[in-house]
């Protein structure tokens, strides 16, 4: 917390982040969800404008992007889709 203002939620496990993880902005709106598995990003995480609209979305397998992305604009009209390697 900042100035009164939640920045984040989430766990640590042996001063690690862990688990389901949630970030916002000083206007409250959300800045990004996401996973930790071993301190390292994993599962689907998701990132948002900052009018709260989604901005992109994929998935995470040890700290690496995989899968397909969608990227959208701050209005919510997907934009652009990108696939990465599976590991």
């Amino acid at each position: 917390m900042r100035n009164g203002v939640l920045r984040a939620v989430g766990k640590f496990a042996d001063v690690k982040m862990t688990g389901e993880w949630k970030w916002y902005r000083e206007n409250g709106k959300p800045m990004q969800t996401g996973s930790f598995v071993g301190e390292k990003k994993s599962g689907v995480w998701k990132r948002y404008h900052p009018n709260g609209a989604l901005y992109d979305e994929g998935e995470f397998a040890d700290n690496k992007k995989i899968g397909e992305w969608r990227t959208h604009d701050a209005k919510g009209k997907l934009i652009k889709t990108t696939k990465h390697k599976s590991n």
